[in-house]
């Protein structure tokens, strides 16, 4: 126990002590659901916190009679973890990692502060694995259900304010969504397929593998082919000559040892879950923007309305994407709704107009 410590110090260890012991048991929870060096890294981390808790007990002089309650964003993390053990808990946690104030504690030891900081990028490493496995299609799904809200919702503001009949309106907001709809997912699926015939054209093959005993040793021109693939000079002239004299000395010539693919393939996605996905999101968030005529409404109820259904699914989207790429919800939320708002603005004004020149 410090000597010179004060009931606030002490207050304050507690509460690191409390989220220690939260991230600890939120790590150990996503461990569960992993394999393999996951689990390990996410069990290595636990472990860390776990240092980190016992220099705050240390600090307490042993286990406080009360504690305060975790804090809220430590509850979410732990009931997501427990429920999902998905990407969005290791955003979430990388976010709190970045956030640590032992730097600034002059209780929290260099080498905790030093944890911290390694902690976020190991969290971010881990993340970076899930946004790969998700971006095809989840890109395709977002960038899907965010046009599709801001697209229709601009349509029905412009047509709307022009004047004409609620039903003209609703009929407009209909074709908005088929068009944009099929327009999106026609357009994904041959954007990643041709990135996918892209990547296979640039893949390294085995096309000359057959014929490596014949090359010539000294001369060695599969170097040229290792150099081309990003190996230094010296590395792919010492990998050629130990290819050659391997298949120099076997009946069957050796794989040129291509460098690992596929990878690309993961971040690119799917041609068909891309297209598939982009259509049926986009038409989700189409459809909301015209619920209010769908419903029997008309005029500046109608208008109102989907403002707020669209401004609440822009928030939505905006936060979901920024907790996958580890930025602030809450900015990324409101961005997009500035986006989608000023989109919708500028076509109600520009209905405004054309309904003033046709009076």
């Amino acid at each position: 126990m410090t000597p010179q410590a004060t009931a606030r110090d002490r207050r304050r260890w507690a509460r690191y002590l409390v989220d220690e012991r939260a991230e600890a048991r939120v790590y150990r929870e996503l461990a569960q659901r992993r394999d393999g060096e996951e689990r390990e890294i996410l069990l290595a981390l636990a472990e860390a916190e776990g240092r980190h808790e016992a220099h705050w007990l240390e600090l307490l002089g042993g286990e406080p009679a009360r504690l305060p309650a975790p804090s809220f964003s430590s509850r979410m993390l732990g009931w997501m973890a427990r429920r999902f053990g998905s990407i969005f808990v290791l955003a979430l946690a990388q976010n709190a990692e970045g956030r640590s104030p032992y730097a600034d504690d002059p209780h929290a030891t260099a080498r905790m502060a030093a944890d911290e900081r390694v902690h976020r990028e190991v969290v971010r490493g881990l993340a970076a694995r899930g946004r790969r496995r998700l971006s095809g299609t989840f890109r395709a799904a977002v960038f899907g259900a965010n046009d599709g809200l801001v697209s229709n919702l601009a349509l029905v503001m412009g047509i709307g304010a022009t004047g004409v009949a609620s039903q003209f309106v609703l009929f407009s907001g209909i074709a908005g969504l088929l068009a944009g709809a099929l327009s999106m997912g026609a357009g994904e699926f041959v954007s990643v397929r041709s990135q996918r015939e892209m990547l296979d054209a640039t893949e390294p093959s085995d096309y000359a593998d057959a014929v490596l005993p014949d090359l010539d040793l000294d001369a060695n021109e599969l170097a040229l082919v290792y150099r081309t693939r990003g190996m230094p000079e010296a590395e792919a002239e010492a990998r050629a000559r130990r290819v050659l004299e391997a298949a120099r000395s076997a009946e069957v010539a050796p794989a040129t040892g291509p460098v690992a693919i596929g990878a690309d393939h993961e971040v690119v996605g799917s041609a068909f879950g891309a297209a598939g996905s982009s259509f049926l999101f986009f038409a989700s968030g189409a459809i909301i923007p015209v619920l209010p005529w769908i419903f029997g409404l008309s005029g500046i109820g109608a208008v109102v309305l989907a403002l707020a259904l669209v401004g609440i699914a822009l928030l939505a989207t905006g936060a979901m994407v920024g907790l996958l790429s580890g930025a602030p919800p809450l900015r990324r939320g409101l961005r997009q709704l500035a986006i989608g708002f000023g989109a919708a603005a500028v076509t109600y004004l520009l209905g405004l107009l054309f309904d003033v020149s046709a009076g």
